[in-house]
Formats: C-alpha cells, structure tokens, sequence
C-alpha cells in the first residue's frame, strides 16, 4: 500500500471520493459513512457556515463524543477556512468554559446530550460568559433544544452556489489544547499541513505491513478535541482510504468484540488501554486474526504485554511525539526486539530536524541525557493569543522544545527519561519518574505503576508510588516493592512511600491523571 502524499486532511478525502467512493470511511453504531457521503456532507457543511458568516480564521468549537457528526463538522470547519476547536465533553464545565473564552469562537456545535448530561442546558449557562460565540447548533439531528438551533436550519442555508475560501496548507486548522498538567492548559495552533503530514507520517511507518488493496480498519474512541484522535487515527486512517470505527467510550470487551466482527486490522492507543485489552477474558477467545498493527504512544508498554501481542504475529510499533510537533519525532522500525519496544521510542524522524540537547543549547554524545529538540514545516503554528509562551517553546531557530528528556543509544534508539516537568529533587539530585515506574511495572505482581512527588523536610522532596497489581498474580507487600526498587535503582531514586490500589485516575485520553494523584498524595 503506498502512501499518498496530502497538504490537507480535505484533500485526502476528496481524493478517495472520487477513487473509491462506496468504500466506508466511517462505521458507527452498525451505520458506515462512505467516502463520497463524507465529502458531500463536510461540503454541506461548510458551505452552511460560510453563508451563516463565518469566515477565514475564525474559531469554531465542536463538542463531540467520537462519531460521525464530528469528523463531517471537522472538516467543514476545514473548508470554510475556519479552525476547529474540539470541545471534549467528559470535561467539566469550568474546563470547557475555560477553552471556550480562551479561543473565542464565532459558533458551537454540540451534541444535545451525551453521556447523561445535558449539553443544551449546559450551553445556554455557558452563553452569557462567551461573549464571542454568535451562533450555537445542534450537531446532533433532531429539533432545536435549548441555545441550540435545529442543524437542517443551518444546513438548508447551504447552497452549491455558495463559493469556498481558498485554504491554504499552513493556514491554521484546529485549536489543541494541551493537557494542562503543568499548569493552565495552552491552545497549540495546528495548520493544515501539519495534520495531513502527521497522519501520512504515522501511515507510512506501518504501510509495508498490508498487502496491496488492504486498508487500515481501526476502532477509535478517544476524545476529539486530542491529536490522537484527529491524526494518528482518524487522519492515518483516511490519508490511506481506510475506515475508522467510532466507539463513544472505552468498553474493552466492546472493542474486542469489534475487532472480530468489523475484521479491524489496526488497534493503536495509549499502553493502559492494550494493557488492559490483554486482561480482558476475551482476548483468548475473539477471533484477532484481523490484526496487523499494533501501535501506541505516550508511555512506555510493559514487555510482557509486549509479548503478549508478539505472539498475535502482527506489526508492534511504539511512537513518540506530542501536540505542537503534531507528527511522530520518532518511531520503532520493523525488527525490532521486544526490549527496543518496551524501553524506547525507535529511531528519529528522517525527514525532520531532530536534536538533543544539553541546557546550554549543544547536542549530547549518545548516551548522555538532554531535551528533544523538533524542527520541521509542519510543526504548531505558536500557542493562539500567548506569544510568551511561543517564545519559550520555540528557539530562535525554528526548534520546539519538547521538554522531554531522552538518551540516544548507539543503535539509534532513543529512551525517553522523563519530563523536565515531571523531574523532582530528592536530595538534591534529579529523579525522573518514569525511570522508576518501568522498574515498578517489571514486577511480575503489577500492571501499573505511577509516581508523584511531594515535599519533604529533610529531601526537599521525595516520591510516593501508586500501583495496580496484575489480575491473578500473587499478592505483593508494599516492603517487597520497596526492595525491588532498591535493587534496580538509586537509592535516592526510591519512592518514599507506596500505596496499593484497584485502579489509577485517567485522563479522557488514557493516560493516568497525575495531578490527582499529586493532590492524593499531599502534593
């Protein structure tokens, strides 16, 4: 399968539209959504913005679960020049109201209700205290509820006549804004050219695993206002003609069940979402011989849920990146041992700029510690309305600081250390969580491990560790976990205290929730 090259994501739908229409690029509660329906609907839509007066460089926000009705919004927002601003609606509304004033949308699209709550209600408090917002639709079909206008009413405003923006590929797309976990959450500038490469990137890096006519088939549910969702799976899906699979949320005896029954081929998330896939009773009975491609970011993945999935016989590929670089910095290759997958990132991107550094600025010699530098065209336009915070991300060469601290192998491998963010002092000396939490997870009795600092009279601060035992493995002692800390790192480097638990908080992305657990812990 070779990969077409894309300027926008628009532009590689338009292209399967007209190559092959009836194939679907959407499946959504038993309803599949061809590549021509695609386009003709994100086409009804922009034009039924543009003559509600919306216009090139304005923000319109989306408050979507993953479906259908996102991906067509998306890209009408796309054509009519405007950028897109997912809003996730599992966020609370101090979280939603906050992006909404930051980002100051002419216009919302939201679903009605979702998930128990009550969005119509929900937007008509939100109305008075976003003054930029002009218009708010049902995205949804069904009659005008609440602040939220019927969407035929919209729609019917649309009209073939109706003439389209010129768009062009570093113009901005969408509005991502980051998790926030250092500090208040930055909205990254996205152009079109950076959503269309990041995707043909993550396609092109498991495109020698399907043969000649197979497509990616692949489940989503993560949230739509992520990178993850807009790029390294809807858009890898549709830079390929593929399909995607929208799930609402995160049922893993649902996603097995669809693997079997849709012959998914793909499944690329986060590792506690394959870790816990694993857990599931229904991993040893479903049918996953549709598998080709296993991928995940974002954390490390255990190497026995490594394993695990070797034994499927398909493509594992681990990847690293992150929103303002939009594409992958860095990715596994085809080969690669279980222990390349489990404790690195693979090897840099070939076609960008990638450099680590020392805090002066000067490259460092393989296996010295330094920040990930990211040099590319595609990359994040600037923070939207923040020039400060630009400034200190981007050099004045053109880098993004990642803030990521990594480790060059001499095989070219890279091994993430850690977060400078997430980088304490114990002692005076630097401790990098991560580093501790693998240790932690080669327990044969944990599946999960994740730790957080807090002060410390005597350290200045120390870690606490949080960890899941694995289902069924024998029981284990919080002195036993202290010991095998002990005999695999620096003292210093030893969690102070450890507490055992059913479960971690998760982000919507996946991820664990470690402000919450700072804030469990005394942080």
């Amino acid at each position: 399968m070779a990969v077409q090259r894309f300027e926008r994501l628009v532009d590689a739908v338009a292209w399967f539209a007209q190559r092959t229409p009836e194939a679907p690029v959407a499946w959504f509660e038993g309803r599949t959504t061809s590549y021509a329906e695609l386009h003709a609907a994100a086409h009804e839509w922009a034009r039924a913005l543009v003559a509600s007066g919306v216009r090139p460089g304005d923000r319109v926000a989306v408050l979507s679960t993953p479906r259908p009705e996102f991906l067509v919004a998306m890209l009408g927002v796309h054509l009519a020049g405007a950028v897109y601003v997912g809003v996730n609606p599992s966020h609370t509304r101090r979280e939603q109201l906050y992006m909404l004033q930051d980002s100051s949308p002419v216009m919302l699209l939201s679903l009605a209700e979702s998930g128990g709550r009550d969005f119509a209600q929900e937007v008509a408090q939100l109305l008075p205290e976003v003054p930029s917002l002009q218009q708010c639709v049902r995205l949804d079909a069904g009659p005008a509820v609440g602040a939220l206008r019927d969407r035929d009413e919209l729609l019917r405003s649309s009209s073939a006549g109706t003439g389209l923006p010129p768009v062009a590929p570093l113009d901005a797309a969408a509005i991502v804004y980051t998790s926030g976990s250092t500090g208040t959450p930055k909205g990254a500038l996205l152009p079109h050219a950076g959503l269309a490469y990041g995707a043909v990137t993550d396609a092109d890096a498991m495109h020698h695993t399907f043969a000649t006519g197979e497509v990616p088939r692949v489940a989503c549910n993560l949230p739509t206002n992520h990178i993850g969702c807009i790029v390294d799976v809807v858009g890898c899906a549709m830079v390929c003609g593929g399909m995607v699979a929208f799930l609402e949320r995160f049922d893993p005896s649902e996603m097995l069940q669809l693997i079997e029954e849709l012959r998914l081929t793909n499944l690329q998330h986060v590792p506690t979402v394959l870790q816990i896939l694993t857990q599931m009773p229904e991993f040893a009975t479903r049918d996953l011989s549709s598998l080709r491609v296993v991928a995940w970011g974002g954390a490390a993945l255990p190497i026995d849920v490594v394993r695990i999935y070797r034994r499927l016989g398909v493509h594992l590929q681990t990847v690293y990146g992150q929103t303002e670089i939009i594409s992958n910095a860095t990715w596994s290759r085809p080969g690669d041992s279980d222990e390349a997958l489990a404790t690195t990132v693979g090897r840099v991107n070939p076609d960008a700029d990638v450099r680590i550094v020392d805090e002066d600025g000067r490259d460092v010699a393989d296996g010295e510690e330094g920040e990930v530098l990211y040099r590319h065209p595609s990359q994040f336009l600037g923070y939207f309305g923040n020039p400060e915070a630009t400034a200190r991300t981007v050099t004045a060469d053109g880098f993004v600081r990642t803030g990521d601290v990594a480790v060059r192998r001499p095989d070219g491998n890279v091994v993430l250390v850690g977060r400078r963010s997430d980088m304490y002092k114990s002692g005076g000396l630097n401790v990098y969580p991560r580093e501790v939490e693998l240790q932690l997870e080669e327990h044969p009795s944990v599946a999960l491990a994740a730790i957080v600092s807090v002060p410390d009279a005597k350290y200045g601060e120390v870690g606490v560790a949080f960890v899941v035992p694995r289902p069924g493995a024998p029981e284990v002692s919080i002195d036993e976990l202290a010991a095998w800390c002990k005999a695999r790192v620096a003292g210093y480097k030893v969690p102070k205290r450890f507490e055992i638990r059913d479960e971690l908080p998760l982000l919507p992305i996946g991820k664990v929730d470690k402000q919450r657990l700072k804030r469990d812990a005394g942080g």
